[in-house]
């Protein structure tokens, strides 16, 4: 199907207005699918958007456009009957499918026409509860901008790809690339006018090599103020550990000095079992202090390690006084 060039100086290339209709009641609202309760939301919160064209307020348009005049599938449903399919053929050498410059022109104007049909609805409820009616209508047409678009943009994201590869940029993320084209394919699909005559991969191909210069830009302001790669273990502070240290040698030293000065009274007994133990005062071999195990400091005193390990645990506990005396105290 043709389309007549419309200039901007003639016709405006894109309308945009803020839904004011009110949400159905709620019982409507939960008569209706997880989904349908989404997509109103979003058609109620969202300005509602189109790309203007000539031919939508002609008798008999939307019949030529879609080979019927939209119908529900059922009266209780949200969606219209299928339109009358476009013939979609793979290039030569090719397993994606590819449009004529017609078969373009027809579908972005089935997608601009589900779109002028959404703000009708909206503006013929404009201040007031939509119906039953008025929301089943209002759906399906959302339901058909939907399904458009999703097949405008899954024909032509073979493009973002091609692009992507025949554009490589060194220090930027492959993915981020990839992510940041179809995000400028999407916003193309939403502002293209077909109705200038040109082939929509020439519009497209435009905001996809801007949309990577913004990528670019941005890594290249990033390596500017982070010059190296990202390493989790340069984010980790070491006050913790140095805090932790500190605090040990600080209880080693206080167990030192009530060791010398006896300030947990501990007998003769004890206080060789606790050194022998845990090497406190203790010469070193080899630069190492060398704990002994319960059976060898029993061998020393002459008693089980059964015993040695009572006789710790009473001294522990007897410095441990101590300790908790001299830290309260400070």
């Amino acid at each position: 199907m043709g389309s007549k060039v419309i200039h901007p100086s003639s016709q405006p290339a894109a309308s945009a207005k803020l839904p004011s209709a009110k949400p159905p009641s709620d019982s409507v609202i939960r008569g209706l699918e997880p989904e349908d309760q989404v997509l109103l939301t979003k058609l109620l919160s969202e300005p509602s958007e189109f790309v203007d064209h000539p031919d939508f307020n002609k008798r008999g348009f939307e019949r030529r456009l879609f080979g019927t005049l939209a119908r529900l599938t059922h009266p209780q449903a949200t969606r219209f009957v299928d339109p009358e399919p476009i013939d979609l053929r793979p290039a030569s050498k090719s397993r994606v499918p590819t449009l004529s410059l017609e078969q373009e022109q027809t579908l972005f104007l089935r997608f601009n026409y589900a779109r002028y049909k959404v703000s009708q609805v909206l503006a013929a409820n404009a201040g007031k509860r939509l119906s039953l009616s008025a929301t089943r209508k209002l759906l399906a047409w959302g339901h058909r901008v939907l399904d458009t678009r999703t097949m405008i943009v899954r024909l032509n994201l073979p493009l973002v790809l091609a692009m992507a590869k025949r554009n490589r940029l060194t220090n930027v993320d492959y993915n981020e690339l990839i992510s940041e084209g179809n995000m400028a394919l999407l916003r193309s699909v939403e502002k293209f006018d077909t109705s200038r005559g040109f082939k929509f991969s020439t519009y497209s191909c435009r905001a996809i090599l801007k949309s990577f210069s913004r990528v670019a830009m941005r890594a290249s302001r990033y390596r500017g103020r982070f010059p190296t790669e990202f390493d989790p273990a340069m984010e980790r502070s070491d006050y913790l550990d140095t805090k932790r240290e500190s605090v040990e040698e600080d209880c080693v030293d206080e167990l030192k000095e009530i060791l010398l000065k006896n300030l947990a009274e501990l007998s003769e007994v004890e206080r060789t079992v606790i050194s022998e133990r845990f090497a406190i005062g203790q010469p070193t071999v080899g630069g190492e202090h060398r704990p002994k195990t319960l059976e060898q400091v029993g061998n020393i005193i002459g008693v089980t390690k059964e015993r040695v390990r009572q006789i710790q645990n009473k001294a522990l506990k007897k410095i441990r006084l101590v300790l908790e005396d001299r830290y309260l105290a400070a």
